[in-house]
């Protein structure tokens, strides 16, 4: 009875994204390397316009903003990752019309079948977080998918069916699990360090998570300089 009664309230699963921008130096690994396996499997490929022009543009699932915090001298650098944050209430997958856009059952992952999308981006006027771009080639909706397809391929290593943006990153700033399993890495890493969602105001709950970045303690040095 209580196993049967431990199942019914379990939380369904929920993958995710948990960054820390405590160790995120901005390298770009997890773009490049996110840009380079999905242009060349199902969701590709990804175009690029004018790429070494002067004014280049292109599709990208996953991008990398960069902001100077506080004032001077006292400021500090934020590298701030951001891609779809595969809500858990997500406000693009009801204003499909066609039902291109929608939340995977099993694990939480948002997705769009690139066959029922006709690219008229009500789903990206509905995305507070400007996660979604159309591919200017293809004129499909695209977004990040969490690697979906290699976390369905059996024929690759367990520890390789994750997303190529958590392999690829040298600090190890990108996590990736369950955040609803209390035991998972990203759990954990999410109540040790309160781990944050992006503009929670807007109510869609966001999955992915960040961990904020620590204060240096700036009174230690002014007292230095003193």
């Amino acid at each position: 009875m209580n196993a049967v009664k431990s199942s019914r309230t379990r939380r369904p699963v929920q993958l995710a994204l948990v960054i820390d921008l405590n160790v995120c130096v901005g390298c770009h690994a997890c773009v490049t390397n996110c840009k380079q396996w999905h242009t060349s499997g199902p969701s590709g490929p990804l175009s690029d316009q004018n790429p070494y022009g002067a004014d280049p543009g292109g599709t990208f699932f996953n991008r990398v903003q960069t902001y100077e915090v506080g004032v001077f001298p006292d400021t500090r650098t934020v590298h701030f990752p951001k891609s779809c944050l595969h809500c858990e209430d997500p406000p693009c997958v009801p204003v499909c019309p066609t039902g291109a856009s929608y939340k995977r059952s099993r694990d939480g992952i948002v997705l769009v079948d690139a066959n029922k999308c006709i690219g008229c981006a009500y789903c990206a006027w509905a995305c507070p977080y400007g996660a979604r771009e159309i591919d200017a080639a293809s004129k499909v909706m695209t977004k990040c998918t969490l690697c979906a397809d290699r976390l369905d391929d059996t024929s690759l290593a367990p520890e390789q069916r994750r997303p190529v943006c958590v392999l690829a990153c040298p600090t190890q700033a990108r996590l990736f699990g369950d955040i609803h399993d209390p035991d998972s890495e990203v759990a954990r890493a999410i109540a040790e360090r309160d781990g944050q969602t992006l503009m929670p105001e807007w109510n869609t709950r966001p999955a992915n998570r960040y961990l904020p970045q620590q204060a240096r303690d700036t009174l230690t040095r002014r007292e230095e300089k003193a």
